[in-house]
């Protein structure tokens, strides 16, 4: 018995020691898409205001794209538990779980969830050849075009391609509108400039340029409430007050760690976290992004759970009525 009882209080003293000396060595941010895009911008400013709060440490963020972020996802479960291997990734964590049938993580049991970064609106675009000028007008021209209407995104899986899906769930269309994916935002939003496209609905760090330069029709945004706060869209319309009830989407981040990090090594990167957020630098690179910080109860790690878990039900059952998987 006494032998036990010291096996246990080693473990405990070792792991206690484990974490004081955490990190030991840099840490590593993996972003499971290519550099230059609006999570590697998220996880690089992310990255520099958490170097303070964890000691000055050496923070890396490493690229791992593919497979719609699955790829990089798998990269951290497996990887060695002990917080030195992150993970930022947006609403493809519980996205996955219904485009991918097989996927070679579960994304609330292989992972330890660390919390929340930031939410992203997305808003609803036309081509500026399409007659509406109104959220109202538009909804009656796309109802009244039947099938005629097509609907542009930036790949399966992608946040375009998500919003457009609950977009027309929550419509309730008697015809579906035509799909047309790309290979990215960049050669979609090309199209619905040009006219060759009728619309799309995207992250405000795609559109919000476009829409200020007069190049697409922006309708309305997918937030809860109006964004009061931004310059260009404070004026517009949510789609829950036009009569969508309940819809409300944004491209979140998290931050994560593999299943069976220490205790007292999450503990240690959520308080990180939660000062990085705080940081006013990190606050104005965010905002530049049209991105919301997060400040509510998705900071600690039982919220951020919590959340993934309702947001993996309800885009579950929006990609099985829609049958578009990406396997």
């Amino acid at each position: 018995m006494k032998q036990v009882v010291a096996l246990a209080l080693s473990a405990v003293v070792a792991g206690g020691a484990f974490a004081q000396t955490f990190p030991s060595k840099p840490i590593t941010i993996v972003v499971p898409f290519a550099a230059g895009g609006p999570t590697d911008t998220v996880a690089r400013q992310l990255a520099e205001a958490m170097r303070g709060p964890l000691g000055g440490a050496t923070i890396v963020v490493e690229n791992a794209a593919g497979a719609g972020g699955t790829i990089g996802a798998t990269k951290v479960a497996r990887a060695t538990p002990d917080g030195h291997t992150l993970l930022v990734w947006h609403i493809g964590m519980a996205s996955t779980a219904g485009l991918y049938r097989k996927l070679q993580f579960k994304a609330l049991e292989d992972f330890e969830y660390l919390g929340m970064i930031n939410d992203v609106p997305m808003t609803l675009l036309g081509s500026p050849k399409i007659p509406a000028n109104t959220y109202r007008d538009f909804e009656n021209y796309v109802r009244s075009n039947g099938g005629k209407v097509n609907l542009a995104h930036a790949g399966l899986g992608s946040a375009s391609h998500l919003c457009g899906l609950m977009w027309q769930s929550a419509m309730k269309l008697d015809k579906s509108l035509t799909a047309i994916a790309y290979r990215g935002t960049g050669p979609a939003m090309n199209d619905l400039i040009g006219g060759q496209v009728d619309l799309m609905c995207d992250q405000t760090t795609n559109t919000t340029s476009q829409i200020e330069a007069g190049r697409v029709k922006g309708y309305a945004v997918t937030t809860a409430k109006r964004l009061e706060d931004h310059k260009l869209l404070k004026d517009y319309p949510t789609l829950q007050e036009m009569g969508l009830k309940g819809f409300n989407l944004t491209i979140w981040h998290g931050l994560y760690a593999p299943k069976g990090t220490p205790a007292d090594v999450t503990k240690k990167i959520n308080e990180a976290l939660r000062a990085a957020l705080k940081d006013p630098k990190f606050m104005s690179g965010q905002a530049s992004l049209g991105a919301m910080v997060v400040t509510d109860n998705r900071l600690s790690p039982e919220g951020h759970k919590a959340f993934v878990a309702d947001q993996i039900t309800k885009l579950k059952t929006v990609i099985d009525a829609a049958g578009q998987y990406a396997d």
